[in-house]
């Protein structure tokens, strides 16, 4: 289940209500859904997007969304200092971002208007939707692993408009993972 962390706040929610509720009142969709048996870190693209295809479906009529994939990067993939060059500053799109984590982890920062960063570790079974025009940066894990299954709303994918803030300069590109301990002055939830 995902973490979510107010550095500017020092606080830190990981009950799923709690998550829910906070990025639902700053715009962000959060659910949490069940892995499927029948899909594992070695099933193919083809087979994960046949097998999650009635969510698929029920996203693609809420949201507008005409075409999905699956994302598998990891420590091996060609140029991925570059890609992630592209996602870790702040930016925003036109059109939402939508991500159902099937394997590995990734850490989301948005900057939503008038209210602090958060920042969002997102593992398998996390679904998330950063609406368009809202500003974030992603940062894979330690572990530089991410799977997910991507949404668009227009065929030929999304752009990033980079801000050039430097906010995201101000966070450290951190995953907590499970077992995190927050400081003993955090406001653990």
């Amino acid at each position: 289940m995902a973490i979510l962390r107010i550095p500017d706040e020092n606080r830190l929610l990981k009950g799923y209500n709690e998550i829910r509720n906070y990025l639902s009142n700053i715009g962000i969709d959060y659910e949490r859904w069940e892995p499927l048996e029948d899909v594992s870190t070695e099933t193919s693209s083809e087979k994960i997007l046949s097998a999650y295809a009635k969510q698929i479906n029920e996203l693609k009529t809420r949201g507008g969304y005409v075409t999905a994939d699956v994302i598998d990067v990891n420590h091996n993939t060609p140029g991925l200092d570059s890609m992630l060059a592209k996602f870790n500053i702040e930016h925003r799109h036109e059109e939402d971002e939508v991500r159902y984590i099937i394997d590995g982890r990734g850490l989301f920062h948005v900057h939503p208007q008038n209210r602090p960063v958060v920042a969002i570790e997102v593992e398998a079974g996390d679904l998330i939707r950063v609406p368009r025009g809202t500003l974030h940066w992603f940062d894979l894990c330690s572990d530089m692993r991410i799977r997910a299954i991507r949404l668009f709303q227009d065929t030929s994918g999304w752009t990033p408009h980079y801000t050039h803030s430097g906010i995201d300069t101000r966070y450290e590109p951190v995953c907590w993972g499970p077992r995190y301990i927050p400081p003993q002055n955090a406001a653990a939830k």
